[in-house]
């Protein structure tokens, strides 16, 4: 997609890349202000009346299924349609208001994360949600990111705070309850991270007694619930308190500074964040083998239909051109260090 290449733009030095080891404790801390306390960044106004109007445009789409869920990663197939109804009245919008309105990190290396440099947001999902709002509105700047934790990512879709989430959200039958999703952009897998030495050596028997750290509403969170192995992860787990606010967190990076300063033993995770997070911090590394494959999708709210089938229309285009496609030249400049081997985006699946 021609235009999504014009999206790009020179970037400065990645986050936190002074950071090494321990040592880096404080700098990151004060350089996260402990994500705890970030919910949205109050990046443009959001008022009743435009949660009220958001919701009523969208009223009008057919709502996606999601009892029959045999393949979580069939998304609607795509179509280009500058008058549909969810994809128009993002058009429509006028002024300072045309934008396209997008809940990203700011918190995930490689991912979404500030430059501390430029101040700019920058990464994988960062560089989607441009091409998108390229496509739509014709241009990489018009678009509005909130920024939002894991744990509001559902919620921020359903108020109608943010059109789509691009923040690595997994795709799984259970969300799709709750929100639609686009066909799969990458593929992902749940890991344990831990510092180098540590007698943890995957997601097994070794988590035993130990303390590992997890985002609240996060597959890692829901994985440890249904099989934690004797680690303690929450209130009252395995029948031994522990401190909720410790171990269950909002963001991510929340886990990584918990695990520098000692305070848990290990962070359970995505691989593809995971590997974002021991590139900031060398004295961490990934164990075990990563679970089941899992694939992230972009989020829009469910039955918002139209939108979803024109966000499928970007990936189509996103993915295309073999190595030289956009998705390739954004994975070898934000993730091809960490996950190396990568030659190929997954392909799409479509439900009807």
């Amino acid at each position: 997609m021609t235009s999504t290449d014009r999206s790009r733009r020179p970037r400065g030095p990645g986050p936190f890349r002074g950071l090494r080891g321990w040592g880096g404790v404080s700098a990151m801390a004060g350089a996260c202000v402990l994500t705890a306390a970030v919910t949205l960044l109050p990046l443009t106004r959001t008022t009743s009346e435009e949660t009220e109007r958001s919701e009523q445009r969208i009223a009008t789409a057919l709502p996606a299924k999601a009892d029959d869920c045999p393949s979580p990663e069939a998304s609607l197939r795509p179509v280009d349609d500058d008058n549909a109804p969810g994809v128009k009245a993002i058009r429509d919008r006028t002024g300072d208001d045309r934008k396209l309105i997008v809940g990203v990190d700011q918190n995930s290396y490689r991912w979404g994360a500030r430059n501390p440099d430029t101040g700019d947001l920058e990464g994988f999902d960062i560089d989607l949600a441009k091409a998108i709002a390229t496509d739509i509105l014709g241009s990489p700047d018009a678009i509005v990111f909130r920024t939002i934790p894991t744990n509001q990512r559902i919620e921020a879709l359903k108020s109608g705070t943010v059109d789509l989430v691009v923040r690595t959200m997994t795709i799984t039958c259970e969300r799709l309850k709750d929100v639609s999703f686009s066909t799969a952009y990458f593929q992902t897998g749940q890991q344990i991270l831990v510092p180098k030495g540590s007698t943890i050596t995957g997601y097994d028997e070794s988590l035993a007694g130990k303390r590992v750290c997890t985002a609240e509403g996060s597959i890692a969170n829901e994985t440890l619930k249904s099989e934690s192995f004797g680690a303690i992860f929450e209130d009252e787990n395995e029948g031994k308190p522990s401190d909720k606010d410790q171990l269950t967190v909002p963001n991510q990076l929340d886990c990584l500074v918990r695990l520098q300063l000692g305070e848990v033993d290990a962070l359970m995770t995505d691989n593809a964040l995971a590997a974002g997070q021991a590139a900031q911090d060398p004295a961490v590394e990934l164990r075990g083998k990563p679970l089941k494959p899992e694939y992230y999708g972009v989020a829009a709210k469910r039955g918002n239909d139209d939108l979803v089938r024109r966000v499928n229309h970007v990936l189509e285009e996103y993915r295309a051109g073999g190595p030289n496609s956009p998705w390739m030249t954004s994975y070898r400049e934000w993730l091809a260090a960490g996950l190396p081997g990568i030659t190929k985006p997954p392909t799409a699946a479509y439900r009807d």
